[in-house]
């Protein structure tokens, strides 16, 4: 090492490249698929491994997105942590915010995240029996992006059958703990 250059770890962590080839994006999560599969029997099984893995990445996600775009400020309010994942995470995973972002009617403690076209879903083929979301690995990582956060939720991925447009859309429901919406009550009054 060359004397006065700076060694890695004195490196500001910059932006960076943003973007990675579909196709090797592809080859590696259809790989994780495969060798998950290969050690569980049911598909609730497999979605479960694949949370666990979208969790440990969602820690990670917060984590560098704080160091990046908010100078190591994180959210305080569920509102400004739910436009962060539906934006900021949305776009550092698949290049663009989220469809939509809507609270739940019928409870004040569930919100939505929908996408037309989740990209975990558009490159894995799995037999018509296993009923295989991938979409619980997205999921994991906002399951991850949130605990890590101070949220704590239950995160789940369904298909959910538009009548109008004809097609399947990937929701990720997310119930936060009463921990968590008794402080969002504190902190509004």
């Amino acid at each position: 090492m060359r004397k006065g250059a700076p060694s890695v770890l004195d490196r500001p962590i910059g932006k960076g490249k943003t973007e990675v080839s579909l196709s090797a994006f592809a080859f590696l999560f259809s790989e994780l698929v495969q060798y998950s599969q290969q050690r569980v029997t049911k598909t609730d099984e497999l979605e479960k491994r694949l949370e666990v893995v979208g969790v440990r990445v969602g820690e990670r996600i917060l984590e560098l997105l704080c160091y990046r775009e908010k100078a190591s400020r994180r959210e305080r309010k569920l509102l400004d942590m739910l436009g962060f994942v539906h934006t900021n995470v949305w776009k550092c995973l698949f290049g663009k915010a989220a469809e939509s972002l809507e609270e739940s009617v019928d409870d004040e403690d569930t919100y939505y995240i929908s996408d037309k076209e989740l990209l975990v879903n558009r490159f894995i083929s799995v037999p018509k029996d296993w009923n295989l979301n991938c979409g619980s690995f997205v999921a994991g990582v906002v399951k991850g992006v949130l605990d890590s956060a101070g949220f704590s939720a239950q995160v789940t991925a369904h298909y959910v059958k538009s009548e109008l447009e004809g097609q399947s859309r990937t929701t990720i429901v997310m119930k936060f703990s009463p921990e968590v919406m008794a402080r969002e009550q504190r902190i509004a009054s």
